[in-house]
């Protein structure tokens, strides 16, 4: 089977910057071992796959793989999806739908991309263990809706932020993804994700991360817009805009590699 590939840079105005993401448009779904094992054989922090929806619910079905695990929500290989299909088909929009995060859509903002997310929302939690595993202290937050398996760790400033090290094994016992975050000097908000039991010690750039983000800064910084920088080794910068239960979140692409991926014997 020849299947269409993409690897693209999401969150990225230039190669080598911003999160990488594969994309693969399949004509139906394979078994779940199949999509893993693609996944890991791309080895990036997501595959995206895409199949036409039939529901008539969205134009696209979406799921998205890490090298170990199938998660529940992935923007930067949402926006990743959107970009590869808008240019393939010049269209302005595509709607995805998802199996636990609803319906998803990325748009053409310009030259960039504006992609649609459902708030994720936490709440103040004592949580010891996770800091001790991050090496910091801080003030930490459990999601309470939309992206489960979400916490964020409120840090006194950016160099607190660049400056975490984990203990990657022990955070990795964590079934969670660890948002550390803080003021920004050239941004108004900084971050850094972990994700260790997902198979991503470190996110380059995260859109459900953001998607969290938004409302808990929108509410501190007392406006709905706002731009993020993720301090990840490769590094990304997006606009944050929170509307109601959703996020929209802004950036653009990038694709480096276009071609067909080999799937079978």
């Amino acid at each position: 089977m020849r299947v269409p590939y993409w690897h693209v840079d999401a969150f990225a105005d230039r190669l080598f910057s911003g999160n990488q993401a594969a994309v693969m448009l399949l004509e139906e779904w394979p078994e779940d071992r199949i999509l893993q094992a693609i996944g890991a054989e791309n080895n990036f922090a997501e595959t995206a796959f895409v199949v036409r929806d039939a529901s008539g619910e969205a134009d696209w079905e979406l799921r998205w793989f890490t090298p170990t695990s199938e998660v529940a929500l992935c923007g930067h290989a949402t926006l990743a999806s959107g970009h590869a299909l808008l240019e393939r088909d010049g269209s302005e929009r595509a709607t995805f739908r998802t199996r636990r995060s609803g319906v998803l859509e990325v748009r053409r903002d310009g030259e960039c991309y504006a992609l649609g997310l459902p708030v994720t929302r936490v709440e103040r939690r004592a949580d010891p263990g996770l800091l001790a595993a991050l090496g910091c202290e801080g003030e930490v937050f459990h999601s309470v809706s939309g992206a489960e398996q979400t916490a964020v760790v409120l840090l006194p400033d950016e160099a607190a932020v660049r400056g975490v090290v984990p203990d990657m094994q022990e955070l990795a016992a964590i079934d969670l993804m660890a948002i550390c975050t803080a003021r920004g000097g050239a941004s108004d908000v900084v971050s850094r994700v972990f994700a260790p039991a997902w198979g991503v010690n470190e996110d380059s750039v995260t859109g459900s991360a953001h998607a969290a983000l938004a409302p808990f800064w929108a509410e501190r910084l007392h406006r709905d817009e706002f731009t993020a920088h993720q301090a990840s080794a490769r590094g990304g910068d997006l606009t944050c805009r929170l509307d109601g239960d959703r996020v929209w979140l802004g950036g653009g692409c990038v694709t480096v590699v276009e071609g067909t991926f080999y799937l079978g014997g």
